[in-house]
């Protein structure tokens, strides 16, 4: 027997749920749904702008300073420029549960 505990919830998770709530809904509208949703914000954390969804968090864009770096193999320097990351903070609730 198998008694591994899944400590993942991946996006197939996701649509299981939201078809076990709406039985109405086809697996493909579900998971357009859900790419829809993603999509829209990723686009808009892209654009500088903040997604929060109240109960889980805010998304946003951290950037990260440029900075110096070592080849180990070569010990040649250089540089990294300014790049930028999506940046989750949990709702209070979140961090509750």
């Amino acid at each position: 027997m198998n008694n591994l505990k899944k400590d993942t919830f991946n996006k197939s998770d996701i649509e299981s749920s939201l078809r076990k709530e709406f039985p109405s809904l086809t697996n493909l509208q579900v998971s357009e749904a859900i790419d829809v949703i993603l999509q829209s914000i990723i686009e808009s954390v892209a654009l500088d702008n903040k997604v929060e969804i109240r109960g889980l968090g805010t998304f946003s864009k951290k950037f990260i300073r440029p900075r110096r770096f070592i080849n180990p193999k070569t010990k040649e320097k250089s540089y990294l420029g300014e790049t930028a990351t999506m940046h989750f903070k949990p709702s209070k609730k979140l961090i509750k549960k």
